[in-house]
């Protein structure tokens, strides 16, 4: 029989925590839903999620420590896997009404707001996915993934020689290309919400799990 894999959904007061959930308990993950550093610091697998404003996303976070919590299980080669402002607080800075919100600076870059006729970005995209991605394996090209922001990464600014293995990007448009989804090693983000994407993100969850296993 095969293990169910433990996943601690990281609650910092942000984020569609219940049905995050639920999405990977469907996929076949073990879930719990929790503050406690030392829980999610011990999980196979933690996911962040975010809705709403990057600074306050970024103050909850801080409040329970998550910051840290994240940067201790990198340091291990724990998997993270961040969804929406989950992944954006993952950057150096996020830039929302002029002000200008340190992140937790796993990846070099500032979020900042699309420019596009029509904002926010809601409802359903295409991406374009790198070759060799573990998150989309088999998910078809033409598949949609659902989406609701106005803020986004719009390049990976890597300094010369900083990664031994860059990270592996996927791409959607709104307005402008933007990055919807980053894999670099265990530390795994989208800016879709693969919990409210149907089919299509619940074969990304359950490949996700299975790189915990």
């Amino acid at each position: 029989m095969t293990t169910r894999p433990r996943v601690a959904v990281l609650d910092y007061g942000s984020g569609n925590l219940r049905s995050v959930a639920r999405a990977l308990a469907r996929s076949g993950a073990e879930v719990s839903v929790t503050a406690d550093f030392e829980a999610a610091l011990g999980a196979q697998g933690l996911v962040v999620p975010g809705v709403g404003a990057y600074a306050a996303c970024m103050a909850g976070l801080r409040a329970v420590r998550g910051d840290q919590v994240i940067d201790r299980r990198l340091a291990g080669s724990r998997p993270v896997l961040g969804i929406c402002v989950g992944m954006q607080v993952l950057f150096a800075e996020g830039v929302e009404h002029g002000v200008r919100t340190q992140g937790c600076g796993q990846w070099p870059g500032t979020v900042q707001r699309l420019h596009a006729t029509v904002l926010p970005h809601m409802g359903w995209n295409t991406v374009r996915a790198p070759a060799g991605s573990l998150l989309f394996a088999g998910i078809g090209r033409a598949e949609r993934f659902y989406f609701v922001h106005s803020y986004a990464a719009l390049g990976l600014p890597l300094p010369a020689g900083g990664y031994l293995r860059p990270p592996a990007l996927t791409w959607a448009e709104h307005g402008e290309p933007f990055i919807a989804a980053v894999e670099n090693g265990p530390l795994t983000a989208t800016q879709f919400y693969p919990e409210k994407s149907g089919d299509a993100g619940a074969a990304l969850l359950t490949n996700w799990l299975e790189t915990l296993r």
